[in-house]
């Protein structure tokens, strides 16, 4: 019994060009007077009415939320805004943007905002976009593109009718007549209420006294609360609302469903914690090199999707444009996203999400990113000789790449103070942050996540003493073989190669 169901939006862009500032602007445009005093708290999504029909936004905005909720299995948008300034145009965040929602199979509708400024240009807006492949229909392609000003409140219904055109042309529906379905969008933990989470509803119609699941919590439906904090009954497909009754704080991204009742709600609650506990959060089928022609030869993979991070631009497009064309009949290389950086957690997010590798060159990953792939099971390779990436990727196709070495992170440290010493040359004085600096392991200089130097350190001191190691939370002196050019904020890192067997 599918029924038409509302759009659900998410709008990215760069900083400041106005992506909250355009959330706002249709708020305001599209709530009604009595309704303005009801906004008592964001709930994570809003609904708005035009011409009789409803649109849901979730009001995070951002391709880092949208991502993060991808990499739990959640794909609850399904029309991307990408909000461009018209006097700033296409910048690093507008293309990282692009690439998340291509990966995610999300159709995109430009917003060009801040037409009102003087030095506004949207047609050079329009020549950069299509440049990335988002035409706009006017030029014969079949990108939807509006020309709006969210500070001056011009043309905002214009996005609104075009944003329901393309859900027109995606026939989005649903079934209202069967236990609801949805994702858990927003949660937080309430001093009156105990646990609220934000659910949006995917299918069929949820209602007060519902027993439902909810990630690794099971609960009842004891109240619901709609994005103008009303109280209401039922919330049907597409719709927002904050359900009070979890037995915990369910995490972003996890799914939500209505079951039979509240002893079959606790018994899969007890049954999925016990399943946690004994996986241990184990990673199955997640893809890596080591284990790619296996999984090819299993029918399991067709494409090896990769997020790619350089030093510099050349690089990464030269390796890009090389792994593109190494790809054959039985499986192709898809570069998801390719930039210039560190590795971050929203590349972590985006591989994990898309199944996809990630392949560092000259660049290290940020330590909350490597503590992210690590915990979701993300292969990322580090290379600094671009034949080795190639060679790497070449006999992974090939089925014959063995895991023979390993690098294993000792400590990290930070630059804060710097010493000219005769003789000896720049000396580091640096704060371990993380694990133990060693003298006799290899190490490398870190400078805004970039690579600047790989060798070892000369000498180790603690104020005047030569020592073996440091450990977390103490300071010393570093002195790093055949180099002097240290900067204070640098990143002292100290590791060691390890062999490893090859998997049978």
């Amino acid at each position: 019994n599918l029924k038409p169901r509302p759009p659900v939006v998410t709008v990215m862009g760069h900083v400041d060009h106005g992506k909250t500032s355009l959330l706002d602007a249709i708020r305001q445009t599209h709530v009604t007077e009595q309704e303005v005093g009801g906004i008592t708290q964001h709930i994570g999504a809003y609904q708005v009415e035009i011409k009789g029909q409803t649109i849901t936004f979730l009001d995070t905005p951002g391709h880092e939320a949208f991502t993060s909720l991808r990499a739990r299995g959640a794909q609850v948008t399904d029309i991307v805004v990408l909000v461009v300034a018209a006097d700033d145009g296409v910048m690093n965040q507008t293309k990282e943007a692009i690439d998340h929602a291509r990966a995610a199979g999300v159709p995109i509708l430009v917003a060009i905002n801040k037409i009102d400024k003087p030095n506004a240009d949207p047609e050079r807006v329009k020549q950069e976009l299509a440049a990335l492949g988002l035409v706009p229909e006017a030029w014969g392609g079949d990108t939807i593109f509006c020309e709006v000003s969210a500070k001056k409140h011009i043309n905002i219904d214009v996005l609104l009718e075009n944003i329901l055109i393309l859900a027109e042309v995606l026939e989005l529906k649903a079934n209202p007549d069967r236990p609801a379905r949805g994702t858990i969008i927003e949660a937080r933990l309430d001093k009156r209420r105990g646990p609220l989470a934000t659910v949006l509803v995917q299918e069929g119609t949820l209602r007060v006294n519902d027993a439902f699941v909810a990630g690794m919590y099971s609960g009842k439906v004891r109240m619901m609360l709609d994005h103008l904090g009303r109280r209401v009954e039922e919330a049907g497909p597409s719709t927002p609302v904050e359900v009070v009754g979890a037995s915990g704080v369910p995490t972003p991204g996890e799914k939500f469903w209505v079951v039979a009742d509240e002893k079959e709600a606790r018994d899969i609650e007890i049954f999925r914690r016990e399943k946690m506990r004994r996986e241990g959060m184990a990673q199955a089928g997640r893809i890596s090199l080591e284990k790619l022609k296996d999984q090819m030869e299993a029918g399991e993979v067709k494409e090896l999707p990769v997020v790619l991070k350089g030093d510099v631009q050349g690089s990464v497009e030269t390796i890009r444009d090389t792994l593109l064309r190494m790809g054959g009949e039985k499986i192709k290389i898809n570069v998801l996203h390719a930039s210039v950086g560190g590795i971050t957690e929203n590349d972590v997010n985006l591989a994990a999400a898309s199944n996809a590798i990630i392949i560092g060159f000259n660049v290290r990953p940020e330590a909350r990113a490597q503590a992210l792939a690590e915990e979701v099971g993300v292969d990322i390779r580090l290379y600094n000789i671009i034949y080795e990436l190639m060679e790497d990727v070449e006999r992974a196709l090939r089925g014959m790449l063995e895991p023979t070495k390993r690098e294993i992170l000792l400590g990290r440290g930070e630059v804060v103070q710097i010493f000219k010493i005769s003789k000896v040359g720049t000396v580091a004085g640096t704060v371990v942050k993380q694990g133990k600096i060693v003298k006799s392991a290899k190490a490398r200089l870190i400078r805004d996540n970039v690579v600047v130097y790989d060798g070892r350190i000369g000498s180790l001191r603690r104020y005047q003493d030569d020592v073996r190691e440091v450990p977390e939370g103490q300071d010393c002196g570093i002195h790093l073989e055949n180099y002097n050019d240290v900067k204070v904020g640098d990143i002292i890192e100290s590791y060691e190669i390890e062999e490893v067997a090859p998997e049978i």
